[in-house]
């Protein structure tokens, strides 16, 4: 992406990973401070997933979930979660990453991410 701005290679990797129905619903307000507001996350939170460097896509995605199902976030596991396939993370190792996470982070924060996979793959398999 070396024709573009930093923040349109973030952008850019938002679809990659979310789709354009979602960032297409996040940024519909064309300006004022909720464009602003989204500008602004996308060029930090995405800008980050443009970084050269040893980490692929896939791994970044992976550290995503870790890092919000240790923190509670689930609204952004979830919507991570059933995006992570986008990313080319699999089924087995989002399955994995939870007993990583109830490892670490304690049991709650593992039953939590799994009852979210459970109802995200239910959802996605009909």
């Amino acid at each position: 992406m070396e024709d573009s701005s930093p923040l349109e290679a973030a952008y850019a990797k938002r679809r990659e990973v979310l789709g354009d129905e979602y960032v297409d619903r996040m940024t519909a307000a064309p300006e004022g401070a909720v464009k602003e507001f989204q500008d602004y996350l996308t060029g930090m939170a995405w800008g980050v997933w443009t970084r050269e460097g040893p980490l692929s896509t896939r791994d970044r995605s992976l550290l995503v979930l870790a890092m919000t199902a240790a923190t509670g976030r689930m609204d952004e596991f979830c919507l991570h979660a059933g995006a992570a396939v986008n990313a080319g993370v699999t089924d087995a190792e989002i399955d994995e990453l939870v007993f990583q996470l109830a490892a670490y982070c304690g049991a709650p924060a593992g039953v939590s991410a799994r009852r979210e996979i459970a109802a995200i793959r239910a959802e996605r398999d009909g």
